[in-house]
């Protein structure tokens, strides 16, 4: 793992910023094409006009997120290193409740439908997820706990990770969670296929992702613990989920929102 690709003079460029970047081009791309391929031009039009506000709302978010609700601890006593997203630190599930926040903005004032546009970026989204943990791992952040053996990542000078535990092996928390971003894709894509309730492909989703989340949290070494000996992203997981399942249930009662084809 490298945590810089190259240098321009005295400027380097990290492979944390170049792979996010991607991420948020294949998310982007994906769901861009998942809309034409659904004959929702209308919709395409607007996706590429809210990907510069999503990403700011993203970004704005998950660092809010990392840094009040997660290691406030020493943030408050750094107060340098909170605009330093270049040292990493930046929330998933912060980055999406910032995105779903502008995207919310965005289909009031254009007087669209926000459980079809968020049915069609679900998929995107956890796409481009799997590829921001590939970021992490370049970067040596979202780490998890020594392995207590001789197996794991051993993460090189230089990185959070062999800052906070040294030579210790680490669980391979973030690469996991990348793998279960893959399969969540896999899942969402054969729901696409059934005839689901508007929002439902949306909140199947969310509701994948923090249960896996919330588990493989056992394994992180980089977050704070609270009540529970849970960690922020945990109480954000169950937070999602049990908000998630009220929605579903809300949505169920409502008036047959399915698409013709079958698409959510």
């Amino acid at each position: 793992m490298h945590q810089y690709i190259a240098h321009l003079g005295s400027f380097p460029i990290r492979s944390y910023s170049i792979l996010f970047v991607l991420a948020i081009i294949l998310g982007a791309g994906f769901t861009i094409t998942l809309a034409k391929l659904q004959k929702k031009d209308h919709l395409a039009e607007h996706l590429m006009n809210l990907i510069v506000p999503m990403m700011i709302g993203a970004i704005i978010g998950s660092r809010f997120w990392t840094v009040f609700f997660f290691d406030w601890e020493f943030y408050s006593k750094h107060p340098e290193e909170i605009i330093a997203i270049w040292h990493g630190g930046l929330s998933i599930q912060g980055g999406v409740i910032g995105a779903i926040l502008v995207g919310i903005w965005y289909v009031r004032k254009h007087k669209l439908s926000f459980w079809e546009m968020a049915d069609l970026c679900a998929p995107g989204l956890i796409l481009a997820q799997s590829i921001g943990r590939d970021a992490n791992l370049m970067n040596g952040d979202a780490f998890g706990d020594p392995t207590g053996g001789n197996f794991g990542i051993l993460y090189p000078e230089g990185t959070n990770a062999r800052a906070t535990y040294g030579d210790q092996p680490l669980w391979p928390a973030e690469v996991w969670e990348g793998q279960m971003d893959i399969i969540i894709f896999a899942l969402l894509m054969i729901l696409l296929r059934k005839k689901l309730k508007r929002g439902y492909l949306f909140l199947a989703y969310n509701i994948f992702y923090n249960i896996g989340r919330f588990l493989l949290e056992m394994l992180r070494g980089d977050s704070p613990r609270y009540l529970f000996h849970w960690t922020a992203a945990q109480w954000t997981s169950a937070s999602i989920i049990i908000l998630s399942l009220g929605i579903g249930v809300y949505l169920y009662f409502r008036a047959p929102q399915t698409n013709e084809e079958g698409m959510a």
